[in-house]
């Protein structure tokens, strides 16, 4: 089964495209879980068992773990093994680099850690981004359009008849036919997915800039879903994770990642209807 085979397979069984990314910072977590050795993995082990039947995937970012040297990385290893098999996880560790390095870098995340797929960034080419290709069953979410102001600097930028993000999109699905290639779109970018799944018309999108960065749902679902409703991966994470900063941040983490999931399917089914 190819990556993008059991995506499809995921959130038709999970009714989700609702992806959680568990970006979890120390300094938000709960005061009582703060002054705990565990509390890190505490806050994301009571986040997983309280919102796996409304998500079809994790996302953990790297950045939020590297951060604490090696116990962050123990962390990543640990946070990985609660989640269960039958949800996708996402290691949004943006790596990119050339050779042996793409190599090594695709051998210890989607193998040795075991995650499901990766975020990599595009801008070394081809033979940068191929490494993490190479295993059917494992995802590729490549950096194409992003949510932050940044964006504007060079991804809109006017290279013949398309913009930059629009180049990226065309020439990289050359790069592969294992049906494991994927980019991120950004939520606030709503029109412009569109350009995107004009381009890339079955590919997986994983899409942040949900909740607490103002991007429309409505809009991610409209332009961003295959013609089934299916083939996006909306991503929120300080929404549901700091919904509480109480003793029942579970709870309602929870709630929030519920009327998500609920608002994503109230679009899906007007789409398909």
């Amino acid at each position: 089964m190819t990556f993008a085979q059991r995506l499809h397979t995921v959130q038709k069984k999970s009714n989700s495209l609702l992806c959680i990314g568990l970006d979890t910072d120390m300094k938000k977590i709960p005061k009582h879980l703060q002054s705990k050795k565990n509390g890190v993995l505490e806050f994301n082990k009571q986040i997983i068992e309280s919102t796996k039947d409304l998500a079809c995937a994790y996302k953990i970012n790297f950045a939020f773990y590297e951060v604490m040297g090696k116990d962050g990385w123990t962390i990543i290893e640990k946070t990985r093994a609660l989640i269960p098999s039958s949800i996708l996880t996402i290691a949004d560790a943006k790596r990119g680099d050339i050779g042996n390095s793409s190599g090594y870098y695709a051998n210890a995340i989607l193998h040795e850690l075991n995650f499901d797929s990766i975020t990599v960034a595009p801008y070394m080419g081809k033979d940068s981004v191929q490494p993490f290709l190479q295993d059917e069953k494992k995802g590729v979410f490549l950096l194409a359009l992003t949510s932050n102001e940044g964006a504007f600097d060079f991804q809109y930028q006017q290279i013949g008849h398309r913009k930059l993000f629009e180049e990226v999109v065309a020439i990289s699905q050359q790069w592969t036919t294992n049906e494991n290639l994927g980019f991120v779109v950004g939520a606030t970018k709503s029109t412009d997915i569109q350009s995107v799944r004009k381009l890339a018309p079955a590919a997986p999108f994983l899409v942040p800039g949900i909740g607490a960065q103002g991007g429309s749902i409505e809009d991610v679902v409209k332009y961003g879903c295959t013609s089934d409703g299916f083939g996006v991966l909306i991503n929120a994470s300080r929404s549901i994770l700091y919904a509480s900063n109480g003793k029942d941040f579970a709870d309602a983490a929870r709630n929030e990642a519920m009327k998500l999931r609920d608002e994503i399917n109230f679009f899906r089914k007007r789409l398909i209807r």
